[in-house]
């Protein structure tokens, strides 16, 4: 009786395969192709399939002309901060003009024209956590996740718009979340264990972004194993193509979807759906916009929302001199103060148009241990210093391309906090990121007119937490806590918890 063999290719589609990559300079990924089982031939055959192996190499190429261009002319960079036309600051603003864009900004989301897209690609290697980002719970009293609190915030901002939607019908903010290959199922079933939070499972998204093979210094693609091919997700700017060809774009169009607030899912005071962001870009006609934060300092190391050589980009703080850096304006506020802190608005027509300049993207280096088989003994080996390098491409490389560029300038310590690196770090960990939660939860109710009784002004340490669902940046409390003390230790789901600790 004769096995059937588990390839799922002809003879003639491999050997056409065999001779891409030969021909592409590629031809070592068969290398250990005889000696492997059919099965392990059958996966490595699925991975290659899938390579555009000749558009690769014309990546990687682009990809190392664009580092050595950037070292050669980073002193010769023509930098320019954002003039007034493009540039606004909530710290600056009338209240007026911030209610105006606030209430622009929920009308469009009554009327069905808002999404939200969240980058959640990202794992928690530095936490010590192998699930998604995410998932990680920061120790709040809650225990709420990071998926959590931007879900209650959908639903918050949900309720707070129903009063706009003049037909009756339920408010419904469709919520885009990009996984990658390691997250993609683990979120969709950390979502379904916690019946979406609330929100109707129709309405949250799940679309993975691409990956690329990870490649030596000098371009070689890398053997995790003998049968598989090391790969890593795209970067965060994978989102664009992944957005069209997963079929997020046709389904905006469809639900009559004209703009998206786009964020990552490691920050913790991320406003999701923010009303006043959305209401400003609308009423600027912005196609991509984007929320920054002023530099804690002009050595902070962050990149600087800004134009350089005549076109809006993002510049590594590594690109910027230590004199630029400290240049003012004559109010002496920093020149180049925008730090960017992943968090844009994009109508979908900006979003549709991406294709077109979508060649012109260059993609960038970032040198990792990246585990690889020896070509010669087909040893595996764990490297202890950098071994090869993955190829990203960022979210703000489309800057350049914005025919109507907006940037607003919000406050730190209330949209920001991000998590990257493990517990006990000290800095953009989950304790800092558990601290900025409560100590804004605190203002929230001294805001109103109250006061948080507790014996620490350790936030790190106090026991206090506001739900989102009652409260999405401080409203809808004074009439509860003006004039009184707020009890503690005091976790808050609803109005009437926040009543029982109130006196």
């Amino acid at each position: 009786m004769t096995v059937a063999s588990p390839l799922p290719y002809s003879d003639n589609e491999i050997q056409a395969l065999r001779a891409r990559f030969d021909n592409a300079g590629q031809g070592h990924v068969f290398n250990f192709y005889d000696s492997i089982n059919e099965d392990e031939k059958a996966e490595l055959l699925k991975q290659l399939m899938k390579i555009d192996v000749e558009n690769l190499n014309k990546i990687y190429d682009k990809a190392i002309e664009g580092a050595a261009n950037a070292l050669h002319s980073q002193q010769g960079n023509s930098l320019q901060p954002l003039s007034t036309e493009v540039f606004d600051s909530v710290l600056k603003q009338d209240p007026t003009q911030l209610k105006e864009w606030e209430t622009l900004g929920l009308e469009k989301i009554a009327e069905g024209k808002v999404a939200v897209i969240l980058m959640a690609g990202g794992q928690g290697t530095r936490l010590g956590s192998s699930d998604p980002k995410g998932c990680y719970n920061i120790n709040l009293p809650s225990g709420k996740s990071l998926f959590q609190l931007q879900a209650e915030r959908i639903l918050k901002v949900q309720e707070l718009t129903q009063r706009y939607r003049r037909d009756g019908q339920d408010v419904i903010i469709p919520w885009y979340i990009m996984t990658s290959g390691p997250t993609n199922k683990r979120t969709f079933d950390f979502f379904t264990k916690n019946n979406f939070f609330g929100l109707k499972k129709e309405n949250v998204i799940f679309f993975e972004q691409g990956t690329l093979p990870c490649l030596t210094m000098d371009g070689k693609i890398i053997l995790e194993s003998k049968s598989k091919v090391a790969i890593a997700p795209d970067g965060n700017g994978g989102i664009y193509k992944a957005l069209q060809e997963k079929g997020v774009i046709s389904d905006l169009k469809r639900r009559g979807v004209e703009y998206s607030h786009c964020y990552c899912v490691d920050n913790c005071l991320a406003r999701v759906a923010d009303p006043i962001f959305i209401g400003y870009c609308v009423s600027k006609g912005t196609d991509c916009g984007v929320k920054v934060v002023g530099k804690a300092a002009p050595e902070e190391p962050v990149g600087v929302v800004c134009v350089r050589n005549g076109k809006y980009g993002v510049v590594e703080y590594s690109e910027i001199s230590e004199e630029t850096a400290h240049e003012r304006h004559p109010d002496g506020s920093l020149k180049y103060n925008a730090a960017n802190i992943a968090n844009h608005f994009f109508s979908t027509a900006f979003l549709e148009r991406v294709p077109t300049f979508q060649a012109e993207l260059e993609y960038h280096i970032a040198k990792k241990k990246i585990k690889y088989t020896d070509l010669e003994t087909g040893e595996q080996i764990t490297p202890k210093a950098n071994s090869g390098m993955k190829l990203e491409c960022f979210v703000f490389d489309v800057f350049p391309y914005a025919q109507n560029m907006s940037v607003l300038e919000v406050e730190r310590h209330e949209e920001f906090s991000p998590l990257k690196n493990a517990p006990g770090t000290g800095a953009d960990c989950p304790e800092t990121s558990r601290r900025d939660v409560v100590a804004q939860h605190v203002r929230f109710i001294e805001k109103a007119g109250g006061k948080v009784m507790r014996t620490t002004d350790d936030y790190t340490e106090l026991m206090f937490e506001i739900s989102p669902v009652v409260s999405y940046s401080g409203e809808g409390i004074e009439h509860i806590v003006k004039g009184k003390t707020v009890k503690t230790p005091a976790t808050i789901e609803t109005l009437d918890d926040l009543i029982r600790v109130t006196c």
